[in-house]
């Protein structure tokens, strides 16, 4: 029995789908009750549904206690639930910015929290905590989601320590690198223009099977998207060249051409789309990403050849 706390949209919808097509049941969480709503009826109309913000202890109590009792037990929690901010950190509200990280980093403690009291209690369990790539660089324009991102790795990182006594107790963390959800559209903006999925651009589906895959073999953690080691290695070894890349990427093909007032997103509360919309980066933008990363390829061989 797998629970899925962000099942509404984007990779939770996917990893629904993925372990309701294999015959597993499912109960499914997010703030929305319509969204959660479509997401069972597409999962052939018997996962259990249970309105929760991640962000609300109690409310992750409760769910794990619901969870059980219709089940009677929890094999899988998985957490793919996240809201995103775009802005320079001085021009985000400060409410704004801490409720991205009570969501994003908090509510994973909340989930995790909930789900080793059950795992523990059952001897067995396996918790899938859904990253980023943003949680091991940084850019620009999104310091509520990076620092989320990276606080959430040190947690789990810290948890698969700590459930070294239980061998059956799994923590696992999905690193995904740019995927198609809604999340981009959604945000909290501060930025001026509408956030979108930097190319290369994976599918939900993707990491759907990602997740579904962990589930089956536990892993401590893996990383999905053809340019994350590069961009992680960028990061680290040569961070002058990173450093001066990554502003001007983040403008070009992170940030569409569409402008935005100021406005919270869905940061306060749900959204209601489910899916994620046609990509439209355009010729210039998928360009500009392509130089840089060849770019960045240059002159990361020739730090390795000079060394």
């Amino acid at each position: 029995m797998v629970v899925l706390t962000g099942g509404s949209s984007g990779i939770g919808r996917a990893a629904a789908l993925a372990f309701a097509a294999r015959g597993d049941k499912v109960v499914l969480a997010a703030r929305g009750l319509a969204d959660l709503e479509k997401v069972a009826a597409a999962c052939g109309g018997a996962a259990l549904v249970v309105p929760t913000d991640i962000a609300v202890r109690a409310e992750v109590e409760d769910l794990a206690d619901a969870a059980v009792d219709q089940f009677g037990r929890i094999d899988v929690w998985v957490d793919t639930a996240a809201v995103m901010a775009y802005g320079r950190f001085e021009d985000l509200p400060p409410h704004v910015f801490d409720r991205t990280v009570t969501t994003d980093l908090l509510g994973s403690a909340n989930v995790a929290r909930a789900a080793l009291r059950i795992f523990r209690a059952q001897g067995r369990g396996t918790l899938i905590l859904t990253g980023s790539l943003l949680g091991h660089v940084t850019v620009p324009n999104m310091s509520a989601y990076v620092t989320s991102k990276w606080g959430q790795r040190g947690l789990a990182r810290t948890l698969h320590q700590e459930t070294m006594d239980a061998p059956d107790i799994h923590v696992c963390q999905l690193a995904p690198g740019s995927v198609d959800t809604p999340i981009y559209t959604s945000a909290a903006n501060y930025a001026g223009f509408v956030g979108r999925p930097p190319p290369p651009v994976d599918t939900a589906t993707r990491m759907g099977a990602a997740i579904v895959s962990l589930a089956d073999r536990p892993r401590r953690s893996i990383s999905v998207g053809a340019t994350n080691r590069l961009i992680e290695f960028g990061f680290t070894a040569l961070p002058p060249v990173y450093d001066r890349l990554v502003g001007p990427l983040m403008t070009r093909v992170a940030l569409s051409r569409r402008t935005t007032p100021p406005t919270a997103g869905n940061v306060l509360g749900p959204a209601t789309r489910t899916e994620g919309g046609p990509l439209r980066l355009g010729r210039v933008a998928v360009g500009a990403a392509a130089a840089v990363g060849a770019s960045a390829v240059v002159l990361l061989g020739r730090r390795v050849f000079r060394a």
